[in-house]
């Protein structure tokens, strides 16, 4: 038989506006607990009840569920995007650094990799400290040649201090003057040593570049005979390990890509947990197209890059 409405309405405003347990509701009107349980499940499902959450990660939370779903991750964090776009990283760094912290504290062993920029020094400060003796952190691609704290040598050199880890460079830089003294550079025994250590990765943290005045790759990395705007007429929306791609997440065909010291992208894919943290609505295309190749399998990014994202995927 139905339950009577106004008994429906009754035990509901008892429960979730007074907050009396289903005891208590029970008690009050005279029925048993599974009554009440039934009254207050039926008054969810017939839409009597309505709950809403009034926070503004309840819209995160929802695009982690759309980007999961949207590219197959494992994972997906979608932090709120600040009012300033300065602290983009900022924000994003503190959840990469609290994801890495719990990853290295359930798995402390093995090789963790890493890239560079700013997104990654900010990680840094979020770090638990740690003593992993049986952890080794290794970059994953050349390096700028002179001191700088978002380069990949200082970067692979803070995790390792703060985790008392192993740390391994990729000692070189990050593009070579021609394609053919790359593989004159990777032919040597140190190199391939170096490059089997970082395909055995168990967990890397990268960073994506777009091809904007903002991106520390155009500003500081790229050799002086090559433009963005060439790299974009060659299809590039942005970079990954310094190794340039189209909206599909292919490498563009151009010799940078060839001058490239890194681990090649294909390899990418066969990290167990591969994080990209990057944000900012200039990175949604590189981003997306990233995540279309399935260069990371996990992702986190800010709420404003999240719905561009999607909205590029979407079409």
């Amino acid at each position: 038989m139905p339950e009577d409405p106004q008994t429906q309405v009754r035990a509901a405003w008892l429960y979730y506006m007074e907050g009396l347990t289903q005891a208590d509701i029970a008690d009050r009107l005279k029925m048993t607990r599974l009554r009440v349980n039934r009254l207050l499940n039926e008054a969810r499902s017939s839409g009597l009840v309505n709950i809403t959450i009034n926070s503004r990660l309840e819209s995160c939370v929802r695009l982690e569920q759309a980007l999961v779903e949207a590219f197959g991750l494992k994972d997906a964090i979608v932090v709120p995007t600040p009012s300033d776009p300065a602290q983009i990283s900022a924000q994003i760094g503190k959840a990469a650094g609290e994801l890495v912290s719990q990853i290295i504290d359930e798995h402390p062993s093995g090789v963790f990799g890493v890239g560079w920029g700013g997104t990654l020094r900010e990680t840094i400060r979020h770090v638990r400290p740690g003593q992993y003796r049986d952890l080794a952190v290794t970059s994953m691609m050349g390096g700028l040649t002179y001191g700088i704290e978002i380069n990949t040598f200082e970067i692979a050199s803070h995790f390792a201090r703060l985790w008392q880890a192993e740390c391994h460079y990729l000692a070189a830089p990050i593009y070579a003057g021609t394609p053919q003294s790359r593989d004159t550079i990777l032919a040597q025994d140190v190199f391939e040593a170096a490059f089997a250590r970082i395909r055995a990765t168990d967990v890397a943290i990268l960073s994506a570049g777009d091809l904007s005045e903002r991106s520390l790759l155009v500003r500081y990395g790229l050799p002086g005979d090559v433009g963005s705007r060439e790299l974009a007429e060659h299809g590039a929306v942005g970079d990954m390990l310094g190794q340039f791609i189209d909206s599909e997440g292919n490498a563009i065909d151009h010799p940078i890509n060839r001058r490239a010291i890194a681990l090649p992208l294909d390899g990418l894919r066969g990290i167990p947990t591969m994080i990209l943290a990057s944000g900012g609505t200039n990175k949604a295309a590189v981003i997306a197209a990233a995540l279309r190749a399935r260069l990371a399998s996990v992702l986190i990014t800010d709420e404003d890059a999240a719905s561009a994202v999607l909205a590029l995927h979407r079409g």
